[in-house]
Parts: C-alpha cells; structure tokens; sequence
C-alpha cells in the first residue's frame, strides 16, 4: 500500500509546477485526478507529458460536475485560491510565478524568467565572464520543479494537520519565493550586511579552484576546499614539485587569483589523458571529491541507478522514479501517463458516493513549551545534521511547526558555526539556516550523552541525519538501533549516493551532486563544455526532497502505525530535477547536452543585455507576441524578417545577436515592464542586490526578522509559502550551542520518562 493511499487530489493546474506536484503525490499512490481543460496545452511535449503525469487518473468535466469533484477530494492543485473559500475542509494549493497576489502583468512568466526574478539565472554559468549572458540553469524547467516539491511539502503536511484539526488550507505557492529560499545560506548573509552584495555575476562563488576539467572521454569536476582535501589532491597528483609552491593551508587562508589559474593548469595537464571514471575512482579512495560529469544517458549505466533502481521499466520504457527509498512504503510507478478522459465515466461514478473529510483524530503527546502552530505542530524532530542539506531539511519543517532539536557538541560543532563569525554563536552560515530550531549539547561519544540522545529518540518522531556512510551504524544509531529504541521512529538519511551501493563510500558536495546527476552536462554554451549551475545550488534542494519524504512517512505512520527508513540519494534528487530530460534520453537516445538558453517551443527564448551592465530574460510564445515585441523595442522590420516561429527557430543565433544590439540601450527593469505591459513574459535578470530589495519578497514575508542574541533582531530567509488558516509563528533567531540543554535534558526528557 502506498504511503498516501485514500488520498483524493484533484490537479487542476495545467502548468509544469502544478503537474510534478501531482506527480509527487501519486508516486505514493495518493488518487490524482487530473482534470484536463478543453484548451490545455500541457500535451504539447509529449516526453514531459508522459514523465510529469504518471499513476494519475484523466477526467474531462464540465463545469457543473467540477465542484462535486472538488468537494470530495482532500486536496486541489489550482493556479488561483477561488476554491479556498468554498471548501474549507479541503486543502487548496495555488502555484504560480509569483503569488496569487502578484500584479496580473507577472501572469504569463516563464521558468526562465522566475529563475532570473530569483537572482540564480544571473549567477549562472559558475565562474561566468562578464559578457557572457546568464542562463536559464539545467533542463528548461527548474523553477516548476523547485515549487512543484515546495508544494507537495506543504500540501503533505496540511493533511497531516488536517487529520487532528479536520480543518483544509489554503496554500499559496510562489516559484520565485521557492528559489530565493533555496539561497538561504548565501542571501541571509546580505540580507544583514554581514556580507556585501556586490552586484556581482560571482556573488553566489566561493573562491578557490573547484572547476570542470576536460579528460579522456568527457569531464571531471574537483571540489576542493580544505588541508584534508589538498593533502589528498598532493598524493593524488604524486606529490610532483609545481605543487610545493602551494602551503598545505592555502585553500583556507592564502586564496588568490594567481594560484588558483597555477592550480588549474597543473591539475587540467595531469588528467587531462585519463577516463573520467577511473580518475575519479582513484581521487575518491584518497578523500578528493573528484566525480564524473555525466550526461543522461550515463544516468542509465550507472551501477548506483542500477542498484537503487532509479530507473523503473512501464510499457518497455525506462522512467525515471524517485530519490528516496522508503522501506515500508515505497513509490512505484504503476501506470503510465493516461489518454485525455480516459478515466471520466470513473471519476462521474464516484461523484454518486458521499465521501466526507476524516474525524479529527487527538493527539496524544503534550504540546510543545512553545506552541507556534502550523499543520506540523507536536511534531518533533531530532536533527543530527551539519552543513546545509540537512539543516536545510530541519529548517523547513520547523517552518511548518514542527520542534527540531539540533544535537551537537562544543567539541566538534558544525562546520556552519566556525565560518564567517566572531564565534560559534555568531557565525552567519549557521544564523541564516537555523531559525526556530533547538540546540542542545551532548557529545554522544561518551556514554552519558549517548544514553540521553536515546533518552531523547524515544519521545521523538523523526531522526534526521546526514553524516558520513556508515557513521550512524557505528555509533548504535542504525535504523535496527534506533527502532528498538522507537519502534515507530521515521529515520531519514541524507547521503551523496543514499545509503548504500556500489559508489554508497563517495563523497562530494553539491556541485558534485550536480555533475553527477546530469544536469551539469547541461548547462553551457550550445557547442561549449559544460558549466554547471551556481556552485551553490543543491543542498537546500536535497534537504527539501528530504523534508518531504519525512511528512510522507508521518502521514503513513498516522494510517499503518508503523515507521520506517526513508533513504534519500542526494544525486538522484537533482537528477529528478531534470527528469523530463532524462526520460526524453530514453526515449530517443539523443545525446544531450548544454544548449544555453534556447528552448524547444519558445523563441526568442533567453537573455539580452542591456545598459549599466543590466540582463533581461525574455520568452516569446507565438507569433503575435512576437509582433508586440519588436513594437515595444520598435522594430518592425525585424518583426518582417523573422515572421513565423520556423524562421525564427531556425536562425536563432543571428536573432539573438540582433535583439542584444536593440536591448542594449535600455534599462532592463524599465524595458521588462514594458514587455510585460505588452504581454510578454520578461523579467530582468536580478542581481543579489537586485533580489534582497525587492519588496514583493519582502511583503510575502520571505525575509522577515527573527530574535538575535546580540543585535536584539536579524533578518532572515524565511518560508517561501504562505499558509492562511495555520501558519507556524517564526520569531526565534537560530540558537547559541546548547542554549535548550535545560528544556531538553530536563524537562522535555523527564515528561519522557514519565509516559
């Protein structure tokens, strides 16, 4: 049985976010009705067609049937809130570019233009020279992926509020909001003036060599960042003499232009010869995170996919699946995309049950010391995590109401707290990830602290954990170890490849997920090498992933009584983010790779410049908005020459070079109001500057202040949702190490021992 069997929901959004929530929702069996518009246009690509619409129900309804439907289903994807108000008990999510409430001039933007409005289009390619123009990241959907796994979270988790309020939601869905929360780590710090926003193109960088290097039979992608890291590179490299220029610290303390370009040249020279494997291979068994750039169809022999099964036969067609493994409740895909209507006389058969919301179902642990409400409240969570993935995890299901609980020790504190600060409790990384999160210090080596983390696992829900393979089994805190301590206890493990395998050993950070999941291989310069994404993208997707298999776990707990291991695979789940064009390779066997900013439907499709340095991101979608284009920049004889779509298409690089002579006179957020004004989705590509003052992501309460220990108040990157009936109160700032010892080793452990 799937984890959400007997959930009804009914998707009647028709875009590319509305579709992969559904998606995400019928991977675990919940019934997704999807109710097809005469004058949809969602089957126009028939490989995202198929991929985004698997185990769903199709049913064409005319208006009057419509609100039944409706009425009996616990969930609606929408693209407006016009259902919340008339179905209270069912949850209503609305996922659009830029809120319900943004001006109706935002209406029609495009992925390309949400990921530019987000400031991650500007900072791509990583390392970009200044006159290269920003791209649209990997695959040409990101933005919709991003929201479309915000809003199965929050969609989730509202139902799990539901069945002990049996009160619905209104969930509201901004894609842009989405990825400016994925920059929690990078924008907390602007947002304070901790650093500066230069306005930059390397804004989101971090310095050092960390780069794609051309070998054998393709690429390979080094991140280097540490002494740890640096001895292993020296051994790697055969400890050759160039290197002793370098001190073993240097990547830490002496970074500079000038040795990172020395650096590179040396490293490019030395495997420069080798098959990309194989030099990974070798790199990884000496601690480097050295990883293969791989295309798509690399994806489908890779003996990791192989072994997890990520890839999962329907109709003699390999279809990409999920990045997590769950082991009471697993996803399957169990029927392929249906026929428009195919399930209509069904779906008006079931409008003659009754089918009523469940009864509220009562609680029984205490509520927290401080209820801050949202649909996860008396939730808890034992977060034993570092970095960014997995706070990044904690984070957002604190943000839903849920008490997490960091367990650390002042003897070796996470990374986060020794970067950037004055000290441990003034360190930026950590104060922008961890709001509303609780600290408590034990250090689980010695046998006290051991005893009181099991103390504490025994009241709790969910233990979250991304530390190294293998390091919770050697410490007794195993799946087996931790069910006998909490038969019902979710345990969630975040790790590079997911738990085991044969690469499970590797280890790498986020743009080595990147390149190891494929979309690094598509993000470039159409004829160039690959580029890949920001060098921080990542992590907060693979914690959000995480997020979300957890709230699926909890609603299966609260059916089946039982918990369970929930195993999530960090390079599967960028992998999903571009699963269309994954399942596009399968299905052709075309080689795949970096297309800059073009786009199969849409032309012109991508990024102009424009005056003070300033970039706009434009998509035109038929031949009339392309006539009140060329007004706007008033250029009819253009508009003549490239009349249709075809001509269009087919000589799109001197279309390009001539629209960025005509765009670059203009003032790009001027000109994209224009355009928008006109009809035509455009944004400008916005800065880190750019995006930290602008006033919708402020009014949202996407940046919002929390308590500061020193300052009095900081602001921080808060949820990109909004909740209408219950939304969790977010006040508190990230917390000083060990400042709720006495909440949990006192009082939250001895009403423990009391029950």
């Amino acid at each position: 049985m799937g984890a959400l069997s007997g959930v009804r929901v009914v998707e009647l959004a028709d875009s590319v976010a509305g579709q992969y929530c559904g998606k995400l929702l019928a991977d675990f069996g919940a019934e997704v009705i999807k109710v097809e518009p005469p004058d949809s246009r969602s089957r126009s690509r028939a490989a995202l067609f198929a991929y985004l619409n698997t185990n769903k129900s199709s049913a064409v309804l005319d208006a009057q049937r419509l609100p039944d439907l409706v009425g009996r289903a616990d969930a609606v994807i929408a693209e407006s809130r016009s259902w919340a108000d008339r179905y209270p008990d069912v949850v209503c999510c609305s996922i659009t570019p830029f809120g319900v409430d943004a001006p109706a001039e935002f209406d029609n933007a495009k992925s390309i233009n949400v990921f530019h409005a987000s400031g991650w289009g500007y900072h791509t390619p990583s390392h970009a020279r200044a006159a290269e123009p920003p791209l649209q990241g990997p695959g040409y959907f990101l933005a919709d992926y991003e929201a479309g796994l915000e809003a199965a979270l929050c969609v989730t988790s509202a139902l799990f509020g539901r069945l002990h309020t049996g009160s619905g939601e209104f969930i509201d869905i901004s894609q842009q909001a989405v990825l400016v929360s994925r920059a929690d780590c990078i924008l907390g710090r602007f947002i304070t003036g901790e650093v500066t926003a230069e306005g930059h193109r390397s804004d989101y960088e971090q310095r050092g060599p960390a780069t794609f290097f051309e070998c054998a039979d393709g690429y390979v992608y080094l991140y280097v960042t540490s002494r740890a890291h640096w001895l292993g590179v020296k051994a790697l490299l055969g400890q050759p003499e160039w290197l002793d220029r370098f001190d073993d610290d240097w990547l830490e303390f002496s970074v500079t232009p000038e040795k990172v370009a020395e650096f590179q040249r040396g490293f490019a020279a030395w495997v420069r010869e080798l098959p990309k494997v194989a030099a990974a291979e070798q790199a990884q068994r000496l601690g480097v995170p050295l990883v293969p750039v791989n295309s798509a169809a690399d994806l489908h022999d890779s003996p990791q996919y192989r072994h997890r099964g990520f890839f999962q036969d329907v109709g003699g067609v390999p279809y990409p699946t999920v990045p997590y493994l769950l082991s009471e409740s697993p996803a399957h895909i169990t029927s392929a995309a249906p026929t428009r209507g195919q399930h209509t006389a069904s779906v008006l058969d079931a409008l003659t049950t009754p089918r009523t919301a469940p009864p509220a179902r009562q609680r029984q642990r205490k509520a927290p010391r401080r209820p801050r409400g949202g649909p996860l409240q008396g939730v808890r969570v034992v977060e034993l995590t570092k970095v960014w993935a997995g706070p990044y995890a904690g984070k957002l299901l604190s943000m839903l109401g849920a008490e997490v609980i960091k367990v650390e020790t002042a003897a070796l504190p996470d990374e986060m707290r020794a970067f950037g600060g004055t000290d441990i409790n003034h360190a930026p990384f950590f104060l922008s990830i961890n709001p509303e999160i609780l600290s408590v210090d034990l250090d689980i080596k010695s046998s006290d602290g051991m005893a009181r983390l099991r103390e504490l696992i025994a009241c709790s829900d969910i233990v979250i954990n991304n530390l190294r393979p293998c390091a919770m089994e050697r410490q007794g805190l195993g799946y087996a170890d931790l069910k006998s301590i909490k038969p019902d206890i979710i345990s969630v493990s975040i790790k590079m490849w997911g738990n085991d395998g044969p690469l499970g050993h590797q280890t790498g950070y986020a743009p080595c997920f990147a390149a190891l999941a494929g979309l690094a291989s598509l993000v470039g310069y159409p004829g160039g090498p690959p580029r890949g994404a920001s060098m921080r993208y990542g992590d907060s997707t693979v914690g959000a992933a995480a997020a979300y298999a957890a709230v699926v776990a909890l609603l299966h707990r609260e059916v089946s009584r039982e918990g369970q291991f929930v195993d999530v695979s960090a390079v599967e789940t960028l992998s999903s983010m571009i699963g269309d064009r994954v399942f596009e390779q399968s299905l052709t066997g075309k080689m795949l790779g970096p297309n800059g900013n073009r786009h199969p439907d849409l032309c012109p499709h991508g990024c102009y410049p424009c005056a003070d340095d300033g970039w706009i991101a434009v998509a035109v979608a038929n031949d009339a908005e392309w006539q009140r284009f060329c007004d706007v920049l008033d250029a009819r004889e253009l508009a003549g020459r490239y009349h249709t779509a075809r001509d269009r298409r087919a000589q799109c690089d001197a279309l390009d070079a001539e629209l960025a002579g005509l765009t670059r006179c203009h003032d790009a957020e001027e000109l994209a109001h224009r355009l928008r004004t006109a009809g035509i989705a455009a944004t400008k590509s916005a800065t880190a500057v750019d995006v930290i003052s602008d006033q919708r992501l402020w009014d949202r309460g996407v940046y919002r202040f929390v308590s500061d220990h020193r300052e009095g108040q900081r602001p921080i990157v808060g949820p990109s949702w909004q909740l209408a009936r219950n939304p969790a109160r977010i006040e508190r700032g990230a917390p000083d190490l060990g400042e709720d010892n006495e909440y949990v080793l006192h009082e939250l452990l001895r009403e423990g021992a009391g029950t």
